[in-house]
């Protein structure tokens, strides 16, 4: 149990642990509030991937002061940040460790101070923060937070009953707030995030421990690679611990009492046993313990320990690239065929991420680091990546630039402006102005049964997108595609083209442009590339 004076570093790092086990658990109950019917990076699934890089470091820990704790879930949280949610989140929490610096323990001035310190740094950090979102709970929370510290001195647990109380009352009202959560009857979903969070933190204040959750059924996001296709290791535990125990004639125990034990002090657990010898495999803190259980089954060999931290961060030392250019590019895109595209057109890196899979701000951060130039502009291809690419600037050892290119033409337009004949800053408002030029439309399928904006929607119907918003429904693809190009040309329209995914055969993809090619009055240059992307059928360029 906390005192109701003041909250100690233990505690507060088995409060982080308990909210980020109860995002994880409720995000897909987050993950539905979503408007949008259209397949996305949930935000559930990005809080909760958001939190669950703080905890997996915080469990490393025994102990420490507030300040210890809280610079570390900050650091942690900002590096797994995935999508806009998951930023906005990490910034929170940045603010807060600001206010905690050199605090071995905290009071209700502190966390007063700190709730607040968090808004700031969140609000400061979107370009036009919108009401009736997850920056409104989080203000009208840390508002609240300061009146309860008026009316009753030192008595934080009394203060965090407050935030918690505040941070509903002003969830329910997210719709009022905004009209696109009101037409489809639902609260915001960031919001609802930080209430799950808010509340297991209070619960973790009044019982003292780490709190556990019944994890929800959910179905898996469409997963994708790691920063610049690699894949991205995530190490709950320190030593790779691998060796062969050889049978006595003494000693005949079960082998499922070796694995159990195995599996409680680490993961990615083999025990494989045969007539003769048994192989183990083990990622653990303690290898000791591992073996001095080993050793009363049998007699040892074979041993081999390896620090996977240090390799990984040897690798991470040999990715970084010496600048031996002045600006290289990393982008971020999900399909073989448009990362092809983007080499060709000069990318250095290809971050494998997108409309499914926000990669975090680490992914974006490596890429950038592994680039051989001085000066890196980035394009997120994603409205709901720039927030955490925006991240990396502060966090590289290079000029970092990030264009706001919300769909991949826009990132592939910007990519066809650049001149190597241009200084930076001319190439930067070149290519900005080329990514708003350009007309973007996509054909994809609903991810759940839906209403939106006055249309009924069932799950798996083809949807039409153009400038981010429904604009009609479909049973075929192909006929999608079509309709929507014709709605997007005009005379003036001098390129169009269309980039076919997953699902979708060269025959259909060549049939949509044929019959578009007929269907318009222009003489527009028609292309089709082979994307190979997932979730959009077709996504479509018009310039």
């Amino acid at each position: 149990m906390s005192s109701n004076r003041s909250i100690s570093g233990l505690i507060f790092k088995n409060m982080l642990i308990s909210a980020a086990n109860a995002v994880s658990a409720h995000k897909q109950e987050v993950n539905e509030l979503n408007v949008f019917p259209v397949p996305d990076g949930d935000t559930g699934t990005n809080m909760s991937m958001t939190m669950n890089a703080a905890a997996r470091e915080l469990s490393k820990v025994e102990d420490g002061t507030v300040s210890d704790i809280s610079e570390m879930a900050a650091s942690s949280l900002l590096r797994g940040a995935r999508g806009n949610s998951g930023v906005i989140l990490s910034l929170l929490f940045r603010g807060i460790a600001k206010e905690f610096k050199d605090k071995v323990e905290i009071t209700t001035t502190d966390l007063s101070a700190a709730l607040q310190s968090g808004v700031d740094a969140a609000y400061k950090a979107v370009m036009k923060p919108a009401e009736g979102t997850i920056l409104t709970v989080a203000r009208e929370a840390a508002q609240a937070a300061a009146i309860a510290g008026e009316s009753v001195k030192d008595d934080i647990l009394f203060m965090l009953e407050a935030v918690v109380k505040e941070a509903k009352i002003s969830l329910a009202k997210t719709p009022d707030l905004l009209p696109v959560l009101k037409k489809a009857g639902v609260v915001d979903a960031g919001g609802k995030g930080l209430v799950i969070i808010f509340e297991a933190m209070l619960e973790t204040l009044k019982n003292g421990g780490v709190i556990y959750f019944q994890a929800e059924q959910e179905a898996k996001p469409v997963e994708f690679g790691g920063a610049a296709g690699d894949s991205h290791e995530e190490f709950n535990f320190t030593y790779c611990t691998e060796f062969i125990i050889n049978k006595t004639e003494k000693l005949h125990k079960d082998t499922l009492l070796l694995r159990a034990y195995l599996e409680s002090i680490g993961d990615c657990v083999l025990v494989a046993d045969d007539s003769t010898f048994i192989k183990v495999h083990v990622h653990t803190d303690n290898p000791g313990n591992a073996i001095q259980e080993a050793l009363t089954f049998g007699y040892l060999s074979d041993l081999k320990i390896d620090n996977m931290r240090i390799q990984h961060e040897r690798k991470a030392a040999a990715n970084r690239a010496v600048p031996e250019k002045a600006v290289g590019f990393v982008v971020i895109a999900a399909g073989s065929g448009i990362a092809d595209v983007f080499r060709d057109l000069g990318v250095d890196k290809i971050v494998e991420g997108g409309q499914t899979m926000n990669p975090s701000t680490e992914d974006i951060l490596e890429a950038v680091q592994a680039t051989p130039a001085q000066t890196v502009i980035v394009l997120p291809n994603n409205k709901n990546i720039i927030l955490a690419a925006e991240q990396v600037v502060a966090l590289a050892d290079r000029k970092v630039h990030v264009l706001h290119t919300k769909t991949i033409p826009q990132g592939i337009s910007a990519m066809l402006s650049y001149s190597s004949d241009d200084d930076l800053d001319t190439n930067l408002l070149n290519m900005e102005n080329a990514a708003l030029k350009v007309k973007t439309g996509l054909i994809t399928f609903a991810a759940r049964d839906s209403e939106f904006d006055g249309k009924k929607i069932k799950k798996n119907e083809i949807l039409a997108l153009s400038g981010g918003k429904i604009v009609f429904l479909e049973s075929d693809p192909v006929k999608a595609a079509v309709k929507l190009t014709k709605s997007m040309t005009d005379k003036s329209s001098s390129y169009i083209t269309l980039i076919f995914g997953e699902g979708i055969t060269s025959e259909q993809a060549d049939e949509a442009r044929d019959q578009i090619a007929e269907k318009l009055s222009s003489q527009a240059e028609i292309n089709v590339i082979n994307g190979g992307q997932p979730v959009y059928h077709f996504i479509i360029s018009v310039e």
